[in-house]
């Protein structure tokens, strides 16, 4: 039997962040309501192709996903239990908005399976909440945390985000030092990347970056704080607490399958990607016609393609691409492939192999979207 892995993707937001260029709106109660009905009939249709797998995590992802009514969170994972075999640890993830939750709800999402909260805050300071249109300060933050651990949530994983408009390396620090104070098990701390086409990026010139060099600083003092403070890095932008790792996550990384359900959402199983449709209309019609013997865009990926994302999505972790593992999925041994390349960044001090595995060095990681490139096959 194989493992797969579920993400449920929740379109709707109060409003759209400024950096925001994921697949998120505001809606009505009408309209969630009704994309709710059809994400039901699509997960459970679906499920006739998934009679060998069992399922090892559920990923809520957005949009604001908390702001889903209790009766409708329980009822997608109520209709993905009775349609696939789910194991009895299966990590259960929601991402939820301060804000957008109350204590009641919380231990509603408790009582129906969900074992792992994923909590927006991306900073500390307030000034700096405002400049990205979050709608949140830090003190409705520190409510709702306070109020998931009233629920019983034990795994609470916090996002921080750096480089923000007018933040610097103290209020970075800052922010750190807060949230670490609160004991999560998990820490996903990220650089801002300004995407063509959202509102910040069309008021750039209006706001005071961070340099390029304090960048780097706050991602130094991202890794050296955390680990003084007992979390490990097991992902160039992911920390956790000994066995807190974000599972679900992990499936991306090491190319395990994965199906996605919603507006949008992505899928790759046995090496087959697609993606579903990412107008709503697009989404209803395709739901309307299942269950669908033709995945919508799917891919084969070649040979060549699964190697790259091998390469590339394993040398994100920090235990690096396993060796043994690449010639057992591949029938050829990693130097046969890439010896030249990793001879080279080898030498130059970004790769390192250790214990069967090729990794990235400190170095390495500072520049990891130039090495990672280099892993592209002609």
């Amino acid at each position: 039997m194989r493992d797969l892995s579920i993400y449920i993707h929740i379109p709707f937001c109060v409003r759209k962040c400024l950096y925001c260029d994921f697949l998120s709106f505001a809606a009505s109660f009408e309209e969630m309501e009704s994309y709710v009905n059809y994400l039901l009939r699509e997960i459970k249709e679906q499920s006739i192709f998934y009679r060998d797998h069992q399922v090892i995590s559920v990923f809520l992802g957005g949009g604001t996903p908390s702001l889903l009514s209790c009766e409708a969170a329980g009822l997608i994972l109520q209709t993905v239990r009775e349609n696939y075999r789910m194991t009895a640890e299966a990590e259960i993830t929601m991402e939820c908005n301060p804000g957008t939750v109350t204590a009641g709800k919380l231990r509603d999402y408790i009582t129906s399976g969900i074992n792992r909260l994923s909590i927006g805050l991306q900073s500390a300071q307030d000034k700096e909440l405002a400049r990205i249109g979050r709608i949140h300060d830090f003190e409705t933050f520190l409510e709702t945390y306070r109020a998931a651990r009233e629920a019983g949530f034990k795994n609470i994983n916090i996002d921080l985000m750096a480089a923000l408009p007018g933040q610097s390396i103290d209020s970075y620090q800052r922010s750190l030092e807060l949230v670490t104070a609160l004991l999560p098990e998990h820490i996903s701390a990220y650089s801002l990347i300004l995407e063509e086409g959202t509102p910040l990026y069309d008021r750039r010139e209006q706001y005071q970056f961070p340099t390029e060099d304090e960048d780097r600083q706050m991602y130094q003092l991202t890794k050296t704080y955390l680990g003084k403070q007992g979390y490990q890095r097991y992902e160039i932008s992911n920390y956790a607490k000994p066995g807190y790792a974000c599972r679900h996550n992990q499936v991306y990384w090491q190319r395990a399958d994965y199906v996605g359900f919603g507006l949008g959402a992505s899928s790759m199983v046995q090496n087959v990607r697609w993606s579903m449709p990412a107008t709503l209309k697009g989404y209803r019609d395709y739901v309307e016609n299942m269950p669908c013997k033709d995945i919508p865009g799917a891919q084969q990926l070649t040979g060549r393609e699964q190697m790259e994302e091998f390469m590339f999505l394993g040398l994100r972790m920090m235990c690096g691409v396993d060796c043994r593992a690449f010639a057992d999925q591949f029938g050829q041994q990693i130097e046969e492939v890439y010896g030249t390349v990793i001879a080279e960044f080898t030498a130059r001090g970004l790769l390192v192999e250790e214990d069967g595995h090729v990794k990235l060095t400190e170095k390495g990681i500072d520049v990891s979207n130039y090495v990672m490139a280099e892993f592209l096959l002609d």
